[in-house]
């Protein structure tokens, strides 16, 4: 199950209809599992295919490399958050980039990976599931527009000269997500001593964008 400070509001019930995987590269036939970080049970990590449901999947709306910070509110979030981080008219998801990276976004041509739920499993960390064997892809499509996808996915889009900007966001009731923070131009990520405190602090895996 997954927990319910991680839950967006009005996440449908039971099993999920598919598992997704996203990947610039649109001829992908098969995946192997890869070496994952540490996952509950598994410290040192296990080798898994990494995917995504569909209602948490716009946090890969985005080209790989892209640094991005997504938050959304949980149903323990404050009205104060909410308006200072998401905005007063609450989007599902609010997602920030730096500027120099709208162009790839604009650009990018990404693909949607379609998998076989039943060979997946839920890891209980905001809708990403793992597969510990070789999996093929039952379909692929092209994403179109990713501009158009997170404007459907009722996703508010900021960009910024810099996203540490957000860093106090990490510390409000908010769900956090950080992907490829790593490349953004200035981060500095929370302090190590003080991360036991920082439950919203859960940066999920890129391997949804392969």
């Amino acid at each position: 199950m997954t927990p319910s400070d991680l839950v967006l509001p009005g996440l449908p019930p039971g099993p999920r209809d598919a598992i997704y995987h996203f990947s610039e590269d649109p001829d992908i036939k098969v995946f192997r599992p890869r070496r994952s970080r540490s996952l509950p049970g598994y410290p040192e990590g296990r080798d898994v295919v990494w995917g995504i449901d569909e209602y948490h999947e716009p946090v890969y709306l985005f080209p790989r490399e892209c640094p991005r910070i997504v938050l959304w509110a949980l149903e323990r979030s404050t009205r104060s958050d909410i308006d200072r981080w998401i905005g007063p008219s609450q989007p599902r998801m609010a997602a920030f980039i730096e500027k120099r990276w709208l162009p790839t976004l604009q650009s990018c041509r990404l693909y949607r990976y379609s998998f076989d739920p039943t060979r997946f499993e839920d890891t209980g960390d905001h809708g990403t599931h793992v597969s510990t064997s070789t999996v093929k892809p039952a379909s692929v499509e092209p994403v179109g527009p990713l501009l158009d996808r997170l404007e459907e996915a009722g996703v508010r889009l900021k960009s910024g000269e810099s996203l540490q900007t957000l860093a106090g966001s990490v510390d409000s009731s908010l769900h956090f997500s950080g992907v490829r923070l790593g490349n953004a131009e200035t981060w500095r990520p929370p302090p190590q001593d003080d991360s036991a405190n920082r439950g919203n602090w859960r940066p999920p895996p890129a391997n949804p964008v392969g």
